[in-house]
Formats: structure tokens, sequence, C-alpha cells
């Protein structure tokens, strides 16, 4: 079982989306029972191939499988993960683990959304797992379609706006990619990610297989793909200016899509960079990196200050993202094993944060049926414990030490301070500015919620029940954890980061 793990773990959730197609539609119980094993025995899976089959010395990929699928285009199912995919596989597993309960509130077509649910899953999990760009491209799209619905369908009353909004933009950015996917393949031959990060390695990858010799409008090739690649996953970040649709789809989808959509969706864009983009145009990664690292900073101060301005709760944390992922850009643009272990270390830890404080979104607003940071007021007087884990969030997404905030944030605007990019030193400094504005957006916003005056529309409200806080303990428990065991996923990450770097010529 052990050859073809990441396959059962894949498409385990398909199993389980045929199971609930063909269940009973009144018989809810049934259906959430079915959900609950097939996103169960992925994370069961997933935990026991990260603490004892993998070898986390090796920075090869493992668990490999590679078998020709489409012979007349070269198309392989050729899967494997390294340290870097394999936290990603272990986060998006437990975060759809924990979206099962979030989503017991939900009783709108409840057959559909949790069909869905699961054919989200196995979408997030085969780009993950992907090592033939073909397959890659195949996983990115179906994670559209079911997003899609579960905001257009299940979410708040602008649903249709902003899952229309969301499919565009990510559209888009999927016409870019798979038009740089097709050029790569006619130029090599092949759809191997493996392979095409070795060919550019020799500087073999130049288009002079296309027509104009891969050079057009006085760009090359490598240059072309780069910016196509970028964009693409820039969009599913987001990066400024491509984070338009961010917010709208965060208001608008249900409490356990927003924590999905923030907790790991953003990070395919991340992921997609160092995977299927840096790598496979290394030259022209280098000559646009410190573009790449002003890109990362604007995205920090600007999403900061933004936040700053919101006064609807979800809003806020929605704009929050933009900023805190800004330094998984900085991270990777500066070229260096810390940034680029802090690039990777920021994106698991937003996953965990960012989680927390949609699900602390949920709670009041399943209450309230309200986000209004101003209509709120005193709550920690009649809600000590949501007050009580709440505060927790809220320093791990500001980044306190002992929180695993701190470790990655402070390892990406080191490893950025120690580029030998002539300006990055400067970046670092403007973008210390988007860590005070945080700190600010989110202790106002504690303030509004749950000091002061207790506004007596309120008075009655019960406290968190056992669901609630079952769900946001393991995100709250990482974030402590890794703040003070940070090991646990560097020593994983470390020589699949170093490889990248010294791939990147760092």
């Amino acid at each position: 079982m052990q050859d073809q793990i990441l396959t059962w773990i894949t498409f385990i959730p398909m199993l389980g989306m045929l199971a609930i197609v063909l269940a009973p539609k009144n018989n809810t119980a049934l259906i959430k029972g079915i959900t609950f094993v097939a996103t169960g025995l992925p994370f069961l899976l997933a935990t026991w191939m990260y603490f004892s089959l993998f070898d986390k010395a090796s920075a090869e990929l493992q668990f490999v499988q590679n078998v020709m699928w489409i012979e007349s285009i070269n198309a392989t199912y050729f899967v494997g993960v390294d340290g870097l995919s394999l936290c990603l596989v272990w986060l998006t597993t437990l975060l759809l683990l924990v979206a099962v309960p979030a989503s017991f509130g939900i009783n709108k077509a409840q057959k559909s959304y949790y069909a869905l649910l699961l054919l989200l899953e196995v979408g997030i999990l085969g780009v993950f797992v992907s090592q033939d760009y073909f397959l890659f491209y195949v996983f990115w799209e179906i994670m559209l379609l079911p997003m899609y619905f579960l905001i257009g369908i299940w979410g708040g009353p602008r649903r249709e706006y902003a899952a229309i909004k969301f499919f565009l933009y990510t559209l888009a950015g999927s016409v870019l990619m798979l038009i740089a996917v097709v050029a790569l393949r006619l130029d090599s031959g092949t759809f191997s990610l493996p392979e095409l990060t070795r060919l550019a390695g020799e500087g073999n990858l130049l288009g002079k297989n296309l027509p104009f010799g891969g050079d057009l409008l006085g760009m090359r090739f490598t240059t072309w793909v780069f910016w196509f690649l970028f964009v693409g996953f820039a969009i599913k970040i987001p990066v400024f200016p491509f984070h338009t649709w961010l917010p709208d789809a965060h208001v608008q989808a249900p409490t356990p899509i927003s924590v999905i959509l923030a907790g790991i969706l953003l990070k395919l864009g991340g992921y997609g960079l160092m995977r299927a983009c840096f790598t496979l145009v290394p030259d022209a990664f280098n000559e646009f990196a410190y573009v790449l690292g002003v890109l990362g900073v604007i995205s920090i101060i600007y999403g900061a200050f933004v936040a700053l301005g919101q006064t609807d709760f979800k809003r806020m944390v929605a704009y929050s993202s933009v900023s805190h992922m800004g330094y998984v850009l900085l991270g990777m643009a500066a070229l260096t094993e810390w940034g680029m272990s802090g690039a990777a270390l920021q994106m698991f830890n937003h996953g965990t944060s960012s989680a927390v404080l949609f699900l602390i979104v949920g709670v009041i607003y399943d209450r309230a049926h309200h986000r209004d940071l101003n209509g709120f007021g005193g709550l920690s007087q009649v809600m000590p414990v949501y007050w009580g884990l709440t505060t927790i969030g809220f320093f791990a997404a500001l980044g306190l030490p002992g929180m695993a905030g701190f470790v990655s944030e402070a390892m990406t605007l080191l490893g950025a301070y120690q580029s030998d990019i002539e300006g990055f030193k400067l970046l670092v400094v403007l973008s210390v500015i988007g860590i005070v504005i945080t700190a600010a957006f989110l202790l106002w916003a504690m303030q509004r919620v749950f000091l002061g005056k207790l506004n007596e529309k309120y008075a009655n409200y019960g406290d968190m029940n056992l669901r609630e806080v079952a769900c946001q303990a393991p995100f709250l428990f990482l974030c402590i954890a890794l703040g003070i065991f940070p090991f646990y996923l560097l020593n994983w990450m470390e020589p699949s980061i170093k490889k990248l770097v010294q791939t990147l010529g760092g």
C-alpha cells in the first residue's frame, strides 16, 4: 500500500463523493458520516506518511508513481512528494477534516454540499502531489468548479457576484498557465516537472521549436513563460494587484469554505511558484526577483492598511491574508535559504492562523447574524472562552514571539535582509510597517468586540459549544506548538528547500 499511498490519499475523497451521490437524500446523518470517514482516512494516511514513512533527510521525491496516462501527448500519471509538498498535503487533510464538523450548521442541499466538499479535496491534494504538468493543470481546474458552486449556492447575499468574480479571476490565470504549459511541452516534448527542471538547469528551454524561435515582441521565451505562470499563480496567492476577488469571496462564502480558501487554497499559488514556475525559468526569476520583492512588500503594507479600515470582521481577516501572504513572495524573491524556508513555513503557519480567524468570525456570526465590528462590545463578559481562544488566534496572526507566525516572519525577513540583490534591505525595512499595522487592526478589533461596556443585545449569548472549540483546537495547538518546536516542519522541509535554492542559483 505504501507505493500507492498518494493515490489513496488523493482519491479516497472521490470514493466518498460517489458514496454520497448514492446515499438517500434525506439521510443527513449518513451523508455527514460518509464525509467524515472520507476526510478522516486521508488525514490518518497523511499523518502515517509524515511521521513514519517519509525520509526527512532526503531531498528526492518519495512515494513516486509514474505510469503512462495519455500516450498521444506524452502525459503521465506522475505523483510524488518531497518535504515541501508533504507538509501541505498533511495540512490539507487536516483542514478538510475540520471543515466537516464546521459545516454541521449548513442545512441547505446537504448532499450536494458535502459531495462538492470532497471533490474540492481531490483537486487540492492532486495539485500538491502532481509531478506531471498536464496532471497538475487537470487537478488545478478540478479545484475551481466545486469552489465556485460552494460560494455561489451556499454563500451570502451577494454570493453569485463573488462566485463569478472568483471564477473569472482564477480562470484567467488558468488560461495563461495553460498557454505556458503547452509552450513548454512543444519546446521540450515532456510534461514532467522534474525533467523540465533538469532541462531548465541545463539551459535547454529556449523555445527554439516554437514560431519566432520562442522570442516575441522583444522578450525571450523564458520571460514569456515566467510572466504567464507567475500571473496564474499570483492570482491565487493573491498578490497585489490581483487580490480584489479575495475579500468578496471570503465575505460571501460560508465559514468552512472561508477556512479552506484561506487555509490552503491561497497556498496553492505559493506552492505553484516554487514547484512549477521559478524552477522552470530560473534565469527569468533571477532577472525579476527584485520586482517580485517589491510586489510582496506592497501586498504586506497595502493589505494591512486596508484591513485597518474595515468594519466587517470577515473582510478585515480577508485583507490580513493579503498582507500575510506578501511575506511568502518576499521570502521567495530573496533567493536565500532562510528566505525560502521562511516563505514555506509562512505558507503552513498562515494556513493554521487564518483558519482560526475565520472560525472565530463564524462563531459570532452564527449568533449575531452580522459581522459589524462596531456593533459588538463587551463580549468578554458573556463569552470568556470565546474571548480567550480569540486572543490566542489574534496573537498568532500578528506574529507574537512564541507563536508559529513569529518564526516564519522572522526567518523571511532575515533571509530577505541577507539577500545579495540590491535594494532588498530597504524592502525589509519597509515591510516592518506591515507588522505594526497588523498589530493595530487586530488589537483594535479585539477592543471593539470584547472590551468596554457590554452591548445589552448580546447579554444572553451563550459561550462557545464543544463542536466550535473542537474545530479551533487543532489549529490553535499548531500555532503554539510550531512556535516552540518549528523543527517539526523545518527538518522535513530543509533538504527540499536547499535543493530548490541551489536550482535557482542561490
